[in-house]
């Protein structure tokens, strides 16, 4: 029982943490897309505040989980697989981190040009750029770690 409940809460914080990484960065991209000042401002509050509250939340349960369900069937740290979805895990936090300070400049940078009626400057252009250059590796890597858990591949 122990087993299926921490499996089921694994699965689940995956579902929640790649879907509202995908969800959020689509409507922040749009909202980006539309070049209106006060919808990038509304929707990144939005965006924000989902990331800390369920994207941040599931982003610590999946390894808690994850090391749990490693020690319930004695799948050791070592096994190439496990190691590959680590890293590539690492890899999408390491982006996932400047990320949302970059949403969060964003969002603050197109309420002040809302407030003063000016067009959104090149700082706001240069902060989603990266922000959308970071968002490849960390949705390639999850995607990859989807697959690692499901295959379990000898990788090494």
């Amino acid at each position: 029982m122990t087993y299926l409940l921490v499996k089921w809460v694994h699965i689940l914080s995956s579902t929640v943490l790649f879907g509202f990484g995908a969800g959020t960065a689509w409507y922040l991209w749009n909202a980006h897309r539309s070049g209106d000042p006060a919808t990038i401002a509304s929707v990144g509050t939005m965006v924000v505040r989902a990331d800390w509250i369920f994207t941040g939340t599931s982003g610590v349960v999946q390894p808690v989980s994850g090391l749990i369900l490693l020690q319930l069937l004695g799948i050791p740290l070592t096994e190439s697989w496990v190691l590959a979805s680590v890293a590539l895990y690492l890899l999408a936090f390491a982006c996932w981190v400047p990320v949302v300070g970059l949403q969060i400049r964003a969002r603050d940078l197109a309420r002040a040009a809302c407030a003063s009626g000016q067009p959104l400057g090149p700082d706001y252009h240069r902060a989603m750029r990266l922000w959308f250059i970071l968002g490849w590796p960390a949705f390639i890597g999850l995607t990859a770690v989807f697959w690692l858990m499901v295959a379990k591949p000898q990788l090494w």
